[in-house]
């Protein structure tokens, strides 16, 4: 991702703005953030976790979308997570963007990593509707889940090669292998 260095926009202008876009920018109280390409293990990541998550989702009258969806996560924030679940039914025949998701998952790269962690969960944990977070490793074998627990507690576990994951918000058992089925793997650095 990369900053935008063009001044701040309101809300609206930023709304007008990026239907004109060839990419894909995040805004964050008048920041634009340009949502550049990942890797073909990103990419992959993303579309195992939407492919084995789609019959759940569908069958719970919920809604799963990847990538070039964007999420309002409050009046001043516009995020693109790798993939959103919502069964609000406000959002359901959304055509811009989805309000209330359950859950949201971040394929992680060494250039989003920092923030998908930092930035952009401190945002994501401000959404009443989101009750688990996921966190995939796009270099290796990983995954971590951060899910609602009472009040202000986040509860996380972790996940690795050989491991069944279980996403309580969407009612989902899997395997790590179905996450990475396919994926070449590469160690940091190449």
């Amino acid at each position: 991702m990369i900053a935008n260095p063009s001044p701040s926009l309101t809300v609206e202008e930023y709304l007008d703005w990026e239907l004109m876009q060839d990419i894909r920018y995040e805004y964050l109280e008048g920041e634009l953030v340009a949502m550049t390409g990942g890797t073909i293990p990103h990419n992959d990541i993303a579309l195992n976790f939407y492919r084995v998550l789609y019959p759940q989702v569908r069958a719970k009258g919920c809604r799963i979308n990847v990538a070039d969806v964007k999420v309002r996560v409050s009046p001043t924030v516009y995020f693109y997570p790798d993939l959103v679940v919502s069964c609000d039914p406000r959002d359901l025949n959304a055509i811009k963007l989805i309000e209330s998701p359950r859950l949201i998952v971040e394929v992680l790269s060494p250039s989003t990593e920092a923030d998908d962690r930092g930035r952009k969960f401190n945002h994501y944990r401000s959404l009443a509707s989101l009750q688990e977070y996921v966190l995939v490793s796009s270099d290796q074998i990983n995954v971590e889940c951060f899910r609602r627990g009472e009040g202000q507690l986040w509860l996380y576990r972790a996940y690795s090669a050989g491991d069944t994951i279980t996403l309580e918000s969407v009612g989902w058992t899997g395997t790590m292998a179905q996450i990475y089925e396919e994926v070449q793997l590469t160690e940091a650095g190449e």
